[in-house]
């Protein structure tokens, strides 16, 4: 018997968005990974099989050929870059976006235009850089892992880059969203070299995802 497929989600919002798109084509994961201790997860299929990894790790997991198919936010998928990976379907879920706050009251504009040397906190290193160099703005980056609002009021930074949803946890902090970066959703992820060799088997799993991606999508 061949080996089951393997697609690498990360706990929270994704697998939780994730679950549905599989339920429309029938395959159901046996197990939640918010209660169970299992880091490999059986589904419905005995061809398909769920591996759960750290976010940031999904596409290390699919470049290097231990999971098929993976599941990340277009925010890590920048970061990591794109080599030996497949990203045919953009899933349009964990939708929110990528932007630059401060503390209330700083004048970040009025700082842009006169050429000031920003500190900008981030775990979005590649992101903030490319788009702070694109505007001319010269920045010192310091990279932070969590907590990343409590950087401009302690006085460590400046600034910080990091995704946004309700913002509420901007207001809660007396931050403003000054700047929108870029709009941040999850794609579905294939190793090259598994494209190839596994298409039998890889390709009827694109075509449930799409699908399925297709009827998530919000009417315009």
């Amino acid at each position: 018997m061949s080996q089951p497929l393997t697609l690498a989600l990360s706990k929270g919002r994704i697998f939780a968005e994730t679950v549905p798109l599989l339920a429309q084509a029938g395959i159901v994961v046996r197990e939640d990974p918010e209660t169970s201790r299992k880091l490999i997860l059986e589904t419905s299929r005995a061809d398909l099989r769920i591996i759960i990894v750290r976010a940031a790790d999904v596409p290390t997991y699919v470049q290097y050929g231990a999971a098929d198919l993976g599941v990340a936010g277009k925010d890590v998928l920048l970061e990591h870059g794109s080599e030996g990976l497949y990203q045919p379907i953009d899933l349009g879920i964990a939708r929110c976006r990528m932007s630059v706050a401060v503390p209330k009251g700083f004048e970040y504009q009025n700082a842009v235009r006169q050429g000031a040397r920003l500190k900008v906190a981030t775990k979005y290193l590649r992101t903030a850089r490319e788009h702070f160099a694109a505007k001319g703005v010269h920045v010192d980056l310091i990279k932070l892992y969590g907590s990343m609002e409590l950087a401009p009021l302690i006085g460590l930074a400046d600034a910080i880059v990091d995704l946004v949803s309700s913002g509420n946890t901007l207001r809660a902090n007396d931050l403003v969203e000054v700047e929108e970066i870029m709009q941040i959703s999850s794609r579905l992820i294939v190793n090259q070299a598994a494209l190839k060799l596994k298409q039998a088997a890889i390709s009827p799993l694109l075509e449930i995802f799409s699908r399925a991606a297709l009827r998530l999508e919000p009417a315009s």
